[in-house]
């Protein structure tokens, strides 16, 4: 059976029904086979990409880029309208992922991490004084906790949770890790402005050649034929579509200077991003296509989101603002997952949820333990979807620092206060985002009450989420 009928005939066994697992493709002689993917954990697959804006996607209304792999997720799974990053930046969101925490919880992780090991604000900069600006071990990852359950676990693309050795991710669980170890860097010679020797493998420092989308993926799919009989656990989160912008056609013999245009994180050329993105909806492609290969598409969850809201040069449509801040267009960003049998084709979720809600999906789906004191902030977004619950009312906080900057947000139902602060003077803001996507009619004015409430309820969590170091 082709690629190509396996897909179809998967699609047609998930809308044939969403709460028995799906049929074996075949009959007679792989049934035990099928019997015994039925006793294998499913597998999970978590992307991410970076910087990627709401309305990037086909999915989700951009009709000049072409995406339809993610597509295919969408309507062959869910997708989520009001999905959340947990930070405005990369590297916060990515600590409330691998935590399933607040990233408050852990300091120094409000900001993303500056180009070669740079604090950003007055508590990462204390933590860079003493080599500990990063993500300690002991804040125990879901790599390490699915690892503990059985799983395999690998890394491949970005990490930007630290550049110290002691904070590298083959520490925190996984089994293999190929990375770039901060934020933004050229896309063939893997150095940013400042940072040299850019790819590693399991702490060390590797060469490659190449487009680093494609290394990332080809990094993954390796991984998924070497696991392909046993549960495992890959997340694979690609650079693109950040700065400096390169689309795999761009290669040019030397590193881009760190003054080149390509680094300013707003002004793409459009064909570019349009490519980077093509781009890497095709890679995401090849990892599927290898799911179908060793005929593991019915056994596992299939994830795509993004760390934060679009940049300048993205298209966050209709939502306002844009990556750095806590308006909708900073923070709400495109999500979608497929889990054939478990997942009805084509849903849409309307139930507001952020990023460390699939991490509690993630280890609930992988039967692993939370550890005794690291209780999750989040829900089990993916359990709501598969009983077809409907949106539940949550109260979601934000707060991000950089410099003298401080962005906080609080949204609780559909109501949403902003506080923001440049060091010289505030601004206060509160929306109604059920008749105000686009964040356009301040409410702050009307009605004191519920600003005052809202304001309370974002005091309380930051003391409830003080750093521990």
């Amino acid at each position: 059976m082709d690629k190509q009928t396996r897909r179809q005939f998967l699609r047609r066994a998930c809308l044939a029904t969403a709460s028995t697992a799906v049929p074996s493709l075949f009959a007679g002689a792989d049934v035990s086979a099928q019997a015994q993917r039925s006793r294998k954990k499913p597998n999970i697959i978590f992307i991410l990409a970076d910087d990627l804006g709401y309305g990037d996607l086909g999915c989700y209304g951009r009709q000049d880029i072409k995406t339809p792999v993610i597509d295919g997720i969408a309507a062959e799974g869910v997708k989520f309208t009001q999905y959340y990053s947990n930070g405005p930046e990369c590297s916060p969101t990515r600590t409330a992922f691998l935590t399933g925490r607040y990233q408050h919880r852990v300091g120094g992780l409000e900001c993303a991490i500056g180009n070669g090991n740079v604090g950003r604000y007055d508590d990462a900069i204390r933590l860079r004084q003493t080599n500990d600006l990063g993500l300690p071990v002991e804040e125990t990852s879901i790599a390490r906790m699915l690892k503990n359950a059985g799983y395999a676990t690998a890394i491949s693309g970005k990490w930007h949770l630290g550049y110290e050795p002691k904070f590298a991710p083959h520490l925190h669980g996984f089994d293999h890790a190929f990375y770039a170890m901060g934020g933004g860097m050229d896309y063939f010679h893997y150095i940013d402005t400042v940072y040299s020797y850019y790819l590693f493998q399991n702490g060390k420092p590797i060469r490659r050649e190449g487009y680093f989308t494609d290394l990332a993926t080809d990094e993954a799919v390796k991984f998924i034929d070497a696991h392909s009989d046993e549960p495992f656990f890959l997340y694979v989160p690609y650079t693109a579509p950040h700065s400096p912008f390169q689309g795999p056609d761009d290669y040019m013999p030397n590193p881009l200077p760190g003054d080149s245009p390509l680094w300013n994180q707003g002004k793409a050329p459009p064909d570019v991003y349009i490519a980077m993105i093509e781009h890497m909806d095709k890679c995401i492609g090849r990892i599927l296509d290898k799911l179908d290969e060793k005929d593991l598409a019915e056994d596992t969850v299939v994830i795509f989101s993004s760390d934060n809201g679009g940049t300048g040069s993205a298209r966050n449509t209709p939502l306002s603002k844009n990556k750095g801040t806590t308006f909708e267009g900073g923070i709400r960003v495109p999500a979608v997952a497929r889990w054939p049998g478990r997942i009805t084709p084509g849903t849409v979720s309307d139930q507001p949820c952020i990023t460390f809600d699939f991490s509690a999906s993630i280890v609930r789906i992988a039967g692993a333990k939370v550890p005794r004191g690291r209780d999750f902030d989040g829900i089990d977004i993916i359990k709501l979807v598969e009983t077809d619950q409907p949106p539940k009312k949550r109260t979601l906080f934000w707060r991000g620092r950089r410099g003298q900057r401080t962005r906080k947000a609080v949204r609780d139902g559909d109501m949403k206060y902003i506080w923001q602060t440049d060091g010289r003077k505030s601004e206060e803001y509160m929306f109604d985002l059920k008749n105000d996507m686009g964040e356009n009619h301040n409410l702050m004015a009307k009605r004191p009450n519920e600003v005052n409430r809202l304001k309370a309820l974002l005091a309380n969590w930051e003391k409830e989420v003080r750093a521990v170091r």
